[in-house]
């Protein structure tokens, strides 16, 4: 289905703006999604949209021209029955301030009307974007970046005593644990979403525990960021050695990682070498704030997915 919309523009009065239509996305536009990641310098791959597409085959959404030619984009993803997720609201830059972001972002809505909370990471710029649609603050993250050329990090190990949690890379027969693991922390079933991170980038996966799974961390290939997260811990402790044994197993890689405003956490990534990038603002939509315990979470798994 191809709905046409003409959008009002800001190009000086009195100009005309041709109609947009919004469509399907299609595997056959990953690469002009691509194009619309290079061109807002954001660090998803061909296996991010393949991933949106596969957990969300009817909700992602492109905007196209009179000529055909993909100028914006918008993902939707649903976690159960109680909460969904808006990403990737990207506009050619030759075509902002015409409406296509707001228009993109409307039809995100509708097609998550029923679902009673609607949550994403806004940029500074889109902020001001979201409020009129009423999304409410939630609370800040901040984007880090760590150079490939920082010092690695001694590898975590267990205690002389035996009894620390091990921290060791994820195998399949850790997921059961990780999945309850994460339901606890994030509120929501995003299973598959966390089996997919594992399978993309096995080197990134990694548990803590003895007896049983207390930590475990993912991460994901980009364009020019390695990203690291969801990072799901008991406590700081363990989120440091976990990250700690990714560092050192992988020296000579660029990170990011989108941490929640622990201020502790914070400093003792700077000390890794992770300096601020730019500043997300998770919000949402709906009567009511999703529940997760945000105490347990030390890295998001980043603002297109959660």
């Amino acid at each position: 289905m191809t709905e046409t919309v003409s959008v009002s523009g800001s190009r000086g009065r009195g100009a005309r703006v041709a109609p947009v239509r919004v469509r399907a996305m299609g595997r056959g536009d990953i690469p002009a999604g691509l194009r619309l990641c290079r061109a807002s310098h954001w660090n998803q791959i061909a296996r991010d949209w393949e991933l949106f597409l596969a957990m969300s085959p009817d909700g992602c959404r492109v905007a196209i021209d009179d000529h055909g030619a993909v100028i914006g984009s918008v993902a939707t993803l649903r976690y159960g029955e109680a909460l969904s997720w808006v990403a990737m609201v990207l506009v050619d830059p030759a075509r902002r301030g015409e409406g296509i972001g707001t228009r993109l972002l409307e039809e995100a809505l509708r097609l998550l009307d029923g679902v009673p909370t609607v949550r994403l990471d806004a940029t500074p710029a889109g902020h001001g974007v979201y409020l009129p649609l009423g999304f409410c603050e939630e609370y800040r993250l901040q984007r880090l970046e760590r150079p490939a050329s920082a010092a690695v990090p001694g590898e975590a190990s267990a205690g002389d005593d035996g009894s620390s949690p091990v921290v060791r890379p994820m195998t399949d027969a850790d997921l059961a644990e990780v999945f309850a693991l994460d339901l606890a922390a994030f509120g929501a079933d995003r299973s598959e979403l966390l089996r997919a991170f594992q399978c993309g980038a096995p080197d990134y996966a990694w548990v803590a525990g003895r007896h049983a799974i207390e930590g475990f961390l993912l991460g994901r290939h980009g364009h020019t960021f390695e990203h690291l997260g969801p990072l799901v811990a008991r406590d700081e402790s363990l989120a440091r050695r976990l990250v700690d044994a990714c560092l050192a197993a992988h020296a000579g890689r660029p990170f990011i990682l989108d941490a929640p405003p622990h201020r502790a956490w914070m400093e003792w990534l700077a000390a890794r070498q992770f300096t601020a990038q730019r500043p997300f603002v998770r919000m949402y939509r709906g009567p009511r704030r999703h529940e997760e315990t945000l105490g347990g979470i030390f890295a998001s798994a980043g603002a297109e997915f959660s």
